[in-house]
């Protein structure tokens, strides 16, 4: 499967539960909206990398390793099990490239540097916020 293809998932769909948009999606709902996300994520040892995703700047990388351990970590690691068998990879694939879309993400849905309060994306978060993220990430108009 093509890097544009596990974006977007199969047939082009929007982002659902068959793409790693959807996917990222999904853990930052799980996790109770962006600044969920970003607080499980700095609790477990991503917080410089994670600043950075927030921040204006570029974004700072992170492993497949460091995120499935942070994820682990915070009680999401069966979601990301979960996830792989749906999209028939190894988990450790969609680490892998969840460790390249996440920062994007996160990214995306922080546009002034700011985090959502709750409500304006933190505890109200829904897919249709993650819309247009596989154009930026395609087209390169990312802050990063």
């Amino acid at each position: 499967m093509s890097f544009l293809n596990d974006l977007l998932g199969d047939q082009g769909q929007q982002a659902g539960s068959g793409s790693l948009i959807g996917v990222a999606g999904q853990l930052i709902e799980k996790a109770g909206g962006v600044q969920g996300l970003i607080s499980m994520l700095q609790q477990h040892g991503l917080g410089g990398a994670v600043q950075s995703w927030v921040g204006t700047g570029a974004n700072q990388p992170v492993s497949g390793d460091q995120l499935g351990q942070a994820l682990q970590s915070g009680g999401m690691g069966s979601l990301v099990q979960e996830a792989a068998g749906k999209l028939g990879v190894d988990p450790n694939e969609l680490l892998g490239k969840l460790s390249q879309v996440l920062p994007h993400a996160v990214d995306h849905l922080t546009p002034d540097g700011q985090v959502p309060a709750d409500g304006q994306g933190g505890g109200g978060f829904n897919l249709g916020m993650l819309e247009g993220l596989a154009g930026e990430l395609l087209g390169g108009t990312s802050r990063s």
